[in-house]
């Protein structure tokens, strides 16, 4: 049975590009913060408090989870975060649903009357 994510849609800006990051590799948050931005060509950035508020509410919705350390001798308080099924069912629901509006967007701006 497909996961109903209507409730959860549209995904805010920074909760999208959470879990963009996330999508590639298991990351700590200042390496999330690292990945909007290179992942946004510098256009997107993410403060620490906004990502930690983030990454709390999808921590209580079982849309990321925490993980130990991924590199044996890495500081134990770095955290790191990865996608759960539920997070990439999302993701995936999400890229879709914003793949439709772009091609509605295009197919709009084709047919849009050209002006003198």
């Amino acid at each position: 049975m497909a996961e109903d994510f209507n409730e959860l849609l549209p995904l805010s800006p920074p909760v999208l590009h959470i879990l963009l990051a996330l999508a590639g590799e298991d990351r700590h948050g200042y390496g999330i913060m690292q990945e909007i931005v290179r992942q946004s060509a510098g256009q997107y950035k993410l403060w620490p408090a906004t990502l930690y508020e983030n990454l709390q509410k999808l921590l209580e919705q079982g849309i990321v989870e925490e993980i130990s350390p991924r590199i044996p001798g890495d500081d134990s308080r770095r955290i790191y975060y990865k996608l759960t099924g539920l997070g990439r069912g999302l993701l995936s629901t999400e890229i879709a649903r914003l793949e439709r509006v772009f091609l509605e967007a295009k197919v709009h701006l084709r047919t849009r009357p050209r002006r003198a």
